[in-house]
């Protein structure tokens, strides 16, 4: 399969399959720049899984309401602009994990 189509589905994969997708490509690509990109998207639904867990939490203080709606926002926002940047083959790194592998 040609790495724009697995980086499609990488990015897409937040919407049905987060952390099976991602991981699954990681161990079949052999191309650099997918693997980077299936292992920051993982560690992205990871990190927002537990920003919205937090968020759960707190909404027992209220607090929590907006930090759920802002989670959920950039959950849904992110990949899309993934989804877009893969298919133009222009470079992509997500938010706050992008940094974290190399």
């Amino acid at each position: 399969m040609e790495t724009k189509g697995l980086k499609v589905l990488v990015h897409a994969s937040a919407f049905f399959a987060p952390f099976l997708v991602p991981f699954i490509v990681f161990l079949i690509s052999e191309d650099k720049d997918v693997k980077r990109l299936s292992i920051q998207a993982l560690l992205f639904q990871v990190v927002l899984g537990a920003l919205l867990f937090a968020s759960g939490l707190l909404t027992v203080i209220l607090i929590g309401i907006p930090m759920l709606i802002v989670f959920g926002l950039i959950g849904v926002i992110v990949p899309i602009l993934g989804i877009i940047t893969a298919l133009n083959d222009q470079h992509f790194s997500y938010p706050i994990v992008g940094s974290w592998y190399y």
